[in-house]
């Protein structure tokens, strides 16, 4: 606030000198401010585009200043909850195992800011695992292969000769020996890849190989068989789909057998639109345990089994150009084949 009997002792020059001085100040104050305004919508104009470099990022990315606290994070690191925790409790680890996944650290120092940067790796890391046990699977169905033939070609003609009370034990033995067959079968077509072959088959034919492959496979419990397929013809490769199907009747099978039930019922449905044909595996076994697992190789939730089966059976289907899914209400799979 201006004196004012400062003011009334100033003659007439020195108030014009004294208020050119005082609009001088006001200007130069409204200058600062305008550009405190420029700098201040620069810095957060900088901090949006810093934001927005990082939210790009597709790893988990956290800016920690020099007190250790949270500066910035992107949306990815936001899903990770704690671990950034687990990472500044393991600063010296370059791969950190957090909820079952599996994470690339690298941790940057600039200036009064730290950097830490997380990268999931945990397909990665499956692929990697896949590859190292489809490789001793592969070797291991090649060595077993040759022997077991052996052993299929001498049961077969034991079953010839033995009598009439010995052939229910050869009998068995046969059914045990397609049943490892069939196990490296699809263990090489898994780790060697898939070559469709198609040509059109009927379904009728689907049945018959459908009823003998049940023959072959173990079961306890009293379980009916329904077949509901038309007499048509449809395109593909008819060994593999053979396959796909035995697989998910046998995966039937095994969830009527871990249920409570004394009995069950394996169906198999047909129907089709304008460009699908249309296949329903319907069961009413144990229900399905953890669906996220149910196509990963090697991985089962089943008392028998390699895991394989419906892994198998998405790689041939999806080569087929054709999709998998979990139906529920009454549980079932649903197969679709493109006419």
């Amino acid at each position: 606030m201006i004196d004012e009997n400062l003011l009334n002792s100033l003659n007439t020059n020195e108030k014009e000198v004294f208020k050119k001085g005082l609009d001088d100040l006001i200007n130069q104050t409204y200058v600062i401010e305008n550009e405190y305004k420029k700098l201040n919508a620069s810095y957060s104009s900088l901090q949006n585009f810093l934001e927005q470099i990082i939210e790009v990022q597709p790893n988990a990315l956290w800016v920690i200043d020099k007190n250790d606290k949270l500066f910035l994070q992107n949306s990815e690191a936001k899903k990770l909850g704690g671990l950034l925790k687990t990472i500044q409790n393991n600063s010296e680890l370059k791969e950190i195992k957090y909820n079952d996944s599996y994470f690339i650290v690298k941790i940057v120092n600039l200036a009064e800011k730290t950097i830490i940067s997380a990268t999931d790796i945990t397909e990665e890391k499956r692929q990697e695992r896949l590859i190292s046990m489809g490789q001793i699977a592969a070797h291991l169905s090649h060595e077993i292969r040759n022997p077991i033939g052996s052993v299929a070609l001498l049961a077969s003609t034991l079953f010839k000769k033995v009598d009439i009370n010995t052939k229910p034990i050869v009998l068995e033995i046969r059914k045990s020996i397609w049943r490892v067959e069939r196990i490296i079968k699809a263990t090489l077509l898994f780790t060697k890849g898939l070559h469709i072959n198609e040509n059109l088959f009927a379904l009728e034919d689907l049945i018959q190989e459908m009823e003998q492959s049940i023959s072959f496979y173990p079961y306890s419990k009293d379980i009916e068989f329904v077949f509901n397929l038309p007499q048509i013809k449809i395109k593909g490769d008819f060994e593999l789909l053979s396959l796909v199907f035995q697989n998910f009747i046998f995966n039937a099978i095994d969830a009527i057998e871990e249920s409570e039930n004394e009995s069950g019922r394996v169906e198999l449905d047909y129907k089709s639109d304008e460009n699908d044909h249309i296949f329903y595996i319907i069961d009413d076994g144990k229900e399905i345990e953890n669906e996220n697992i149910l196509f990963e190789p090697f991985k089962t939730t089943k008392t028998k089994g390699n895991g394989l089966g419906l892994a198998l059976a998405w790689q041939i289907i999806k080569a087929h150009k054709g999709t998998i899914e979990i139906k529920n209400s009454p549980k079932r799979f649903q197969v679709k084949l493109g006419k």
